[in-house]
């Protein structure tokens, strides 16, 4: 509705003219005021957010060394393993073993020598097993099976003349048997061997019976079966049957950290590998690992302070069960806190109560949490979460690549330590910025006062439209400057509305367009206005996979169909591909093209590929049994250098050339379906980390033989 015309009263605007001037001027000052306002929120805000980004830097930065630092502390026992196993001395030594403990069971056990070790469980094993089990734990349950442990335990730990802890320093038991003679010769060599590389005990378990023939330390478990008994379903016990069963010199068996009651119940993971004599498994080699070494990586030693933790920071892992596989800050340097701040946390009383039993929150305490969660699910980040005690932290999680075991590592900080200097900050901008708002407070009265009703809804409506209302009208009340504003707001309004519309529409459809047909780095050379874009790689790799057999399947399908089963596997394929960082290059048919390593080079795009090629394996099982189709994925995988580049000028095509992309073709079309071909560029990379089978040379046209591998999924 128009305002009606002026009366001759307000035709006397000169008063009206000297106050707009000063309400004009109240203005500025008020805007200035809230200008000082402004400038010290959005301080605080730009100080907060660099802070945040430094120390999620620093946290990322802490986690890759831990992470890096535990896969070398693996690779060097794997390493290790295989050595020992594959020596003359270990293959004889349990030939001599084997042979003296078969003597051993052909022996009548004399009834003192029965009762002695029975007495020794009973005052000095079953107390602590009991301690652990509870208090009704039958002692018959751990009480030796056959002649021969019987024997082995009666003159190596219950007469043996060294303190339990120093048990390993017996060679020989001095009864003249022929199992004494062989421990004479080979106990030294294995002890030297556990001490210099560090093992907390080293064992040697017979492949058929699972019994346990010889060891270093000569706990409970000497000459105990691990196929019958107490410690069947030890971690031992399944490190030990993997390995038997595996007829391979390189291969080696990791078992995750549990209870292991032999050693007072403390967690213990098992390293195997191996005996082989003859291409058949003879014996198997176990290294216990104890948890300090591990926790020592991971802690640093305990010297948080020194590894730039702060107060509070700390870096832990975790296993598949959301247990701790390394010990809290807390606990160490304040255990009665750290039992405080668990039960604050919600950690439940049975949980309290163990770590309390077993002297340690590891394999006891649970942290399930955002960070745990998304490190044991495979993925990394960072982020400010709530940690096990309800905390506000900052983190940074990620999965650790050891194979065997599934651990994630989170690194963080408390909130309250990592903001301080802001919080000093922000302290300071209060004691400005209320200077600032009393001029606001002052100002604002007046003008409250002064100003007439159409300043207000102009003020209203500048606001709704700063704050992202593009649909603010103000009402046009008076016809002086402040009406004609107002009227001219309006207009702007909706001119810009129409015109950021538009826009953002235009805007939205062009760069989803571009980013469907090229990666964003190369999408923002061309929108920069470069040319002819062609880019040489010296290390990315390549995977082309194909469904075996599609086209004869498809040809008995409705085309609705095909075109459904194929978008939804190659949707599923994109999703993992974009979790990997790992570019998609194109489609062709039933067949995928991608490749890792760019346009952003990454270090360990050789892995990356991998587990993707892994995913997409099982993602193509998977939807062949949701669709009850017969369909499997063969898939090639080579590493080495590329030349990438756009090509095209209405339809931009990005795409690979190079013998590097001929030879993963060819490793995918001479694959195995189901199954997984790499060339040797692959295999060296990543031989410590997966299992691979040699499948030999194969015919590869204008290369001649080539030398593949199949990894065994």
């Amino acid at each position: 509705m128009s305002a009606p015309p002026p009366s001759r009263a307000n035709a006397s605007v000169r008063p009206e003219r000297f106050g707009l001037a000063a309400k004009l001027f109240a203005i500025l000052i008020l805007l200035g005021a809230v200008a000082v306002l402004i400038t010290g929120v959005l301080g605080y805000v730009r100080a907060r957010e660099a802070l945040e980004a430094t120390i999620f830097n620093q946290l990322t930065a802490a986690r890759e060394t831990k992470i890096r630092q535990v896969q070398t502390y693996f690779r060097s026992v794997r390493r290790e393993m295989r050595l020992l196993a594959a020596s003359k001395m270990s293959v004889d030594a349990m030939r001599g073993f084997r042979d003296a403990v078969d003597e051993l069971d052909a022996q009548t056990v004399p009834a003192e020598m029965r009762q002695q070790v029975v007495g020794w469980y009973d005052k000095d094993y079953m107390p602590m097993i009991r301690r652990l089990l509870g208090p009704n734990t039958a002692a018959k349950e751990f009480l030796p099976a056959g002649s021969a442990p019987y024997f082995l335990q009666d003159r190596y730990i219950v007469d043996n003349p060294h303190p339990p802890d120093r048990r390993r320093l017996l060679d020989d038991a001095g009864d003249g048997s022929t199992y004494s003679k062989v421990h004479a010769v080979y106990h030294p060599l294995m002890r030297l061997a556990a001490a210099t590389l560090d093992y907390a005990d080293l064992l040697m378990v017979e492949p058929k019976s699972g019994r346990i023939l010889y060891t270093v330390d000569k706990d409970a478990d000497f000459g105990a079966s691990l196929q019958a008994g107490p410690y069947r379903r030890s971690n031992l016990a399944a490190a030990a049957a993997r390995c038997a069963q595996t007829p391979d010199a390189s291969a080696t068996c990791l078992e995750d950290f549990a209870d292991y009651l032999p050693s007072d119940g403390s967690p213990e993971a098992f390293m195997a590998a191996p005996l082989i004599d003859g291409g058949v498994v003879i014996g198997v080699l176990v290294a216990r690992l104890s948890i300090d070494d591990i926790d020592g990586i991971v802690t640093g030693g305990r010297r948080w302070r020194l590894e730039g933790f702060g107060a509070t920071g700390e870096a832990y892992l975790v296993g598949p069960d959301f247990t701790v596989r390394s010990g809290p800050r807390t606990f160490y340097e304040n255990p009665e806190l750290f039992i405080a701040e668990a039960k604050a946390g919600g950690t439940p009383a049975n949980d309290i109560e163990d770590i309390r039993r077993y002297g340690t929150p590891v394999l006891q305490q649970r942290i399930d949490t955002a960070a745990s969660r998304a490190a044991l699910g495979g993925v990394e980040g960072t982020g400010e979460v709530l940690d096990f005690r309800g905390i506000p932290v900052l983190a940074s999680w990620g999965p650790v690549g050891v194979s065997g075991v599934k651990w994630g590592l989170i690194a963080e900080i408390d909130a309250a330590e990592a903001f301080a200097p802001v919080y000093h900050l922000a302290r300071d901008l209060a004691i400005v910025g209320a200077g600032a708002l009393l001029v606001v407070i002052v100002t604002g009265a007046w003008l409250s006062r002064s100003l007439l009703g159409p300043l207000v809804d102009l003020t209203a409506g500048v606001r709704r439209f700063a704050t992202g209302d593009y649909q603010a009208h103000v009402p046009v009340r008076t016809r002086d400057e402040i009406g004609q504003l107002c009227f001219a707001f309006n207009g702007m309004v909706v001119e810009l509305n129409d015109k950021n519309i538009v826009i953002e529409n235009k805007n939205r459809e062009n760069e989803e367009l571009l980013l469907n047909v090229l990666p964003a780095p190369i999408a923002n050379r061309l929108r920069s206005g470069e040319q002819g874009i062609a880019d040489g790689f010296a290390e990315v790799t390549v995977a082309f996979a194909d469904l075996v057999g599609f086209t004869e399947m498809s040809s008995a399908m409705p085309p609705a169909r095909v075109v459904s089963l194929l978008n939804g596997l190659f949707s599923r394929f994109d999703d993992a591909a974009r979790e990997l960082g790992i570019e998609k290059i194109k489609t062709v048919g039933d067949a995928y093209m991608a490749v890792c390593g760019m346009p952003v080079p990454v270090p360990d795009h050789v892995a990356r590929m991998v587990r993707m090629a892994i995913r997409m394996v099982h993602i193509t099982r998977e939807h062949a049994m949701e669709h009850k189709v017969a369909m499997k994925l063969r898939v090639g995988i080579n590493s080495g250098p590329v030349v990438a580049g756009v090509i095209g000028k209405s339809k931009y095509i990005y795409d690979l050339w190079g013998d590097t992309v001929n030879l993963a073709s060819r490793m995918e079309s001479g694959g195995v379906p189901d199954m997984i071909q790499v060339t040797r560029p692959v295999y060296e990379k990543l031989k410590d980390e997966y299992v691979f089978e040699a499948r030999g040379e194969i015919e590869v046209k204008g290369k001649g033989s080539v030398e593949t591998w199949l990894l065994k999924l």
